[in-house]
């Protein structure tokens, strides 16, 4: 698998994989998370643009597979309720990783090679997405605490160091 930086190009491809991983989290008891049309097109290509969009190819040079890294302070993270980070130094960020189903273990790879770009992770993710708080805890993250995003919803905030 080829992990590269997302391209303006690859708009139509991932936003179609968000659209797969909506219906994804729905029918796997996940229903409030991404909703109302989020993440928009016009997020993605910010996203795009700032050079945090990265998309997953197979060996054919579909893509399979997006997510978000982000180096540097989030500031949502600033605040966390009910427990605390393992430390408080520079992190990468993990957002809005997805897949269209069509490989295993895609996640796994995509969490290894944001390890390969920095030794101390941070992600959060909606109480209700059990499938991805399986997925963390399985690649060794220790759940920290509760954080909370813009929009003041909470999020069960994870981190990672190797």
């Amino acid at each position: 698998m080829n992990i590269r930086q997302t391209e303006p190009g690859d708009l139509k491809a991932v936003m179609a994989i968000y659209d797969y991983a909506r219906t994804f989290m729905q029918a796997h008891g996940n229903p409030n998370q991404w909703i109302n049309g989020y993440p928009s097109e016009t997020y993605i290509l910010q996203e795009i643009n700032s050079k945090h969009s990265f998309v997953c190819e197979n060996e054919a040079g579909e893509i399979i597979g997006t997510f978000c890294f982000i180096m540097g302070e989030d500031d949502t993270y600033a605040r966390i309720d009910n427990g605390k980070w393992l430390n408080d130094d520079l992190y990468g960020v993990i957002h809005r990783m997805a897949s269209n189903g069509k490989e295993k273990g895609l996640s796994d790879k995509c969490i290894r090679w944001c390890f390969e770009q920095h030794h101390n992770i941070r992600v959060d993710t909606h109480h209700d997405n059990i499938v991805m708080q399986n997925i963390l805890k399985k690649n060794g993250f220790t759940e920290c605490g509760i954080i909370y995003t813009h929009n003041g919803t909470p999020r069960i905030a994870y981190q990672k160091i190797i």
